[in-house]
């Protein structure tokens, strides 16, 4: 985990002393189902007690915010936009002020939140979080794209709390042996977690949840 997580504010949440949303990045390529992993987790979330807030990030649109706001699955106040009008890594990374300012208005608004969720502008596997942004992160790749992704060790897929395969159903399609990727994948990433998902039909959500009440939200501490 993260050494941020043994800050003060995230001992507190662990003794039950304190209230306070827990942020979690959401990074990966593009296409690799970054927004459809969260409109996964909503309701999923919702059924398990927790409430979520998100913060999208778009290169100068508000497209993701936008489609969640719509989809029934959020209040859509819960939902804030940050356009970063550069690269992606800027806002996340470099000077993730403008996402620091959103999630605090988000934990101001709705201070029984137990997740913000801030999800990267779509970039490539060099997408990494800042430690003062987030607490615990996710990157995000898809069989799609190929089994080699894993091989080629970008920071994202190195250094993330959680590596997430997404849309294994489509492996067999393009011709990717999803267990190859995730064995591979778990030793570039020396055993640290690795799991498969496919949003779309919710294989993989429940343990994924399972994942961060454990690491995050200290659930069964």
């Amino acid at each position: 985990m993260n050494v941020v997580n043994t800050s003060i504010d995230s001992i507190d949440r662990r003794l039950g002393k304190h209230k306070s949303a827990a942020r979690v990045g959401i990074g990966g390529p593009v296409g690799s189902g970054k927004t459809a992993l969260i409109e996964a987790l909503l309701p999923r979330l919702h059924a398990r007690g927790l409430e979520v807030t998100v913060v999208t990030n778009d290169l100068v649109t508000k497209e993701d915010a936008l489609r969640l706001q719509r989809s029934g699955l959020i209040d859509p106040e819960r939902v804030m936009a940050v356009e970063a009008g550069a690269c992606p890594h800027t806002v996340i990374r470099e000077d993730p002020s403008l996402n620091i300012a959103a999630a605090d208005t988000l934990a101001a608004r709705f201070p029984n939140a137990d997740l913000i969720f801030i999800e990267s502008g779509g970039d490539n596997l060099a997408s990494t979080f800042s430690l003062d942004l987030v607490d615990y992160w996710l990157f995000v790749i898809d069989t799609g794209g190929g089994d080699d992704i894993p091989r080629k060790k970008g920071p994202g897929i190195l250094r993330c709390d959680v590596l997430i395969i997404n849309k294994i159903d489509v492996g067999p399609v393009v011709g990717v042996d999803v267990e190859k990727m995730s064995k591979e994948a778990l030793e570039i990433r020396g055993g640290r977690p690795v799991m498969l998902t496919d949003a779309r039909r919710g294989f993989g959500i429940e343990a994924l949840i399972d994942r961060l009440e454990h690491d995050v939200l200290f659930a069964d501490a």
